[in-house]
């Protein structure tokens, strides 16, 4: 499965943000919105997309669950891009 993730825009602190953006799965662009929460117990970040996007998601022939712990995945692991002017470090601990 090639999921590519692109950041829209981030609101919040290195404590907690809201993520804004889309991914792309095998050519399909989909929203997501996700929490993304640091310090306490390490990095961890909860995603959601529509049910809009779910049922789009389950036509196609995807396993939503495995899409959304792939995206996540990404979002943890810094496998992403960024919008021009954002950097990872304005939001990322190092």
């Amino acid at each position: 499965m090639d999921l590519k993730v692109h950041i829209n825009n981030i609101h919040g602190s290195q404590m907690a943000a809201k993520i804004t953006g889309k991914f792309t799965l095998d050519k399909n662009n989909f929203r997501f919105t996700a929490i993304a929460f640091g310090r306490i117990g390490g990095q961890n970040i909860g995603a959601k997309i529509s049910k809009t996007t779910k049922k789009e998601l389950e036509n196609l022939g995807y396993d939503v669950e495995e899409v959304i712990m792939l995206l996540q995945r990404n979002l943890l692991q810094g496998d992403l891009t960024l919008p021009e002017g954002l950097k990872k470090e304005s939001f990322v601990d190092d």
